[in-house]
């Protein structure tokens, strides 16, 4: 029998009446009643309550002890009276009369509560994480996302992926985000960088002959932190398959998504066939290519309204004559709706510094008009053409953007979100999922005005390879792909360019040579030279599914050992100093800032 005990802390029920038992675990809370001291005894898997009689010789001991110091119960399980019963428990019908007890690990005078779920500054829960993790809701997400990464495991087995480890340690990218650089102690002067994803190491594994891959993967980026990633590290469920085209790479992974929510969610799914959108209309309709599908409002162009000469509104004539576009979004039955709901969303575009969104609501008398601040400046004509652009109705109102493209579809995207959350338009209960396609090869640099790659320079153009229009880059599309579940990019993907011939030449037309692309990504490139098959995959990112499945709006919430927004690890010190011996081993010099 094990010494520390005989069940863990959410076993015992009425079945267990009258046996002697032993627990272990931390003190969660105590409750002192005079001659009787009650204490919740927690472990990993859950609470029981334990009391002690004034009688009994360990009281006092038992009474002073601080909380979340770790002790043995020897005691005998009861059962509850009725009225006593804690339903909320799984051990809530029975308690265990203490008979001894024995003290593990004496806790300290604590910095933070264990027992309360209550937000706590981010620099103390960093720094004693180790206690932050004992907290019910945090422990709980941790056990889910181990939960969830082994049903992705199971289910990727099931599909016919086999797991592979790829290197750590590996070259500089000379794309993409910052990289880690690690020096070698036996190439001087020569760096590792920690790869920032498994990219061409399994493009390397398809040409290598394998035909499905996948693996848990630590990606290492040296970006700043948001709300939804991780500074430094991350994982993500890194996946490529050989032989296939878009829609095979949708079917795996629609059928892992849809059975991953299902499993681990009692929401609903809004569409089991994930809708495809393309990057233009959801630009159009959303103002993001990261659209929340939960949300029922759709942003309309209605830039030619303001061309018309019965349309009065200068302001918005004189923007849209300067290259200005004009966005629109409708909110239903929204005409009883006070004055201070309006000003209060043009108020907050304009402190995100927007111009402000101007607005009016559809009238009928004996004809149509508008009511609001520019309502006056529109025709019964141009009202009824904007009804028809639009779907929108009588007492309906609209919010109207104006600015330059970039920006009306950025302000029409965080007004659209920011109405529907105001007009409680969000269903909370379900997971809405969809994919972004035909991303555009190419774009313009609003900079340089120089062409540049739009999103991933290895993925493969759109069309008859033999019959692309290499003097039109922009028109280009290329089978690049996002999955998005309410608002959440989840991954971007992509079918890849396995071509070499063609790869200089997509790569000729944002000015690098042939020796520049071999110099740069010659590893890539040889690879390919010798007989590559078609290839395509996709990384959805581990901490953001399960931050959606444990309704989580920070990603810190659901990794266990996260930095603070600085990358700095408060817990262990890290980054820190490192001495002269190991930096000499390491023919380094560190140069003093001045």
């Amino acid at each position: 029998m094990n010494k520390y005990r005989t069940h863990n802390c959410t076993e015992l029920t009425k079945k267990n009446k009258n046996q002697e038992i032993i627990l272990s675990g931390w003190i969660n809370k105590k409750r002192d009643h005079g001659n009787l001291l009650f204490i919740d005894l927690r472990d990993n898997y859950g609470v029981t309550q334990c009391v002690i009689d004034k009688s009994n010789k360990f009281f006092n001991e038992l009474e002073k002890i601080q909380l979340e110091s770790v002790i043995k119960i020897n005691g005998k399980v009861v059962e509850r009276s009725k009225e006593t019963i804690n339903s909320d428990l799984k051990t809530g019908e029975i308690e265990v009369n203490i008979i001894s007890f024995e003290t593990l690990g004496h806790c300290m005078e604590l910095p933070m509560p264990v027992f309360s779920d209550q937000d706590y500054a981010e620099e103390i829960r960093l720094k004693y994480r180790f206690l932050d993790l004992r907290r019910k809701k945090i422990h709980e997400n941790i056990i889910l996302r181990s939960k969830v990464i082994s049903f992705i495991r199971n289910k990727m087995s099931e599909l016919g992926f086999l797991e592979f480890q790829t290197p750590i340690l590996t070259s500089s990218s000379p794309e993409g985000a910052r990289d880690f650089l690690v020096p070698s102690r036996l190439n001087p002067g020569k760096f590792y960088a920690l790869p920032q994803a498994p990219q061409q190491f399994k493009q390397l594994v398809m040409v290598s002959g394998f035909d499905k891959y996948f693996q848990i993967a630590p990606c290492f980026r040296d970006e700043d932190a948001r709300a939804d990633r991780s500074p430094g590290e991350f994982y993500q469920l890194d996946l490529e398959m050989s032989f296939v085209e878009q829609e095979d790479v949708f079917n795996v992974v629609e059928k892992l998504m849809i059975s991953l929510f299902k499993n681990f969610s009692s929401k609903k799914l809004l569409h089991e066939k994930f809708p495809r959108i393309s990057y233009e209309k959801v630009m159009l309709k959303y103002g993001t290519d990261k659209p929340d599908l939960r949300n029922p409002l759709l942003i309309n162009d209605i830039t030619n309204i303001f061309t018309r000469e019965d349309v009065k509104f200068d302001i918005f004539k004189k923007l849209v004559k300067s290259g200005s576009k004009v966005r629109s979004i409708v909110t239903k039955k929204t005409k009883n709706k006070p004055r201070s709901f309006f000003d209060n969303i043009d108020k907050w575009a304009k402190e995100l510094g927007a111009s402000g969104l101007a607005y009016f609501t559809i009238e009928k008398d004996q004809k149509i008009s508008a009511k609001g601040p520019v309502g006056k400046f529109f025709s019964e004509d141009s009202l009824m053409d904007i009804m028809k652009i639009t779907n929108a109705e009588v007492g309906d109102s609209l919010f109207l953007a104006c600015e330059k493209l970039k920006e009306v579809e950025k302000i029409s995207s965080l007004a659209r979100d920011k109405i529907a959350y105001e007009l409680n338009l969000i269903d909370e209960s379900k997971f809405a999922f969809c994919w972004i396609v035909d991303y555009p090869m190419f774009e313009k640099d609003e900079v340089t005005n120089k062409v540049k790659f739009s999103h991933n320079p290895f993925s493969m153009p759109q069309g008859d390879i033999k019959n692309i229009d290499f003097k039109k880059p922009l028109n280009i599309k290329a089978y690049q792909y996002d999955i998005v579940c309410n608002g959440v990019e989840l991954s971007s993907g992509a079918i890849r360019n396995h071509i070499p011939e063609l790869m200089y030449k997509l790569f000729s037309i944002v000015g690098y040579d042939k020796n520049q692309v071999d110099e740069k990504f010659g590893g890539m490139i040889n690879a390919l030279s010798y007989g590559a098959p078609p290839h395509g995959g996709i990384a959805p990112g581990i901490d953001r599914i399960v931050m959606l499945l444990a309704g989580e709006k920070n990603i810190r919430e659901v990794t266990m050992f996260p930095m603070n927004q600085n990358a700095q690890d408060l817990m262990m010190n890290a980054p820190s100093k490192v001495s002269e011996e190991q930096l000499k081993e390491l023919n380094l010099d560190l140069k003093k800032k001045k």
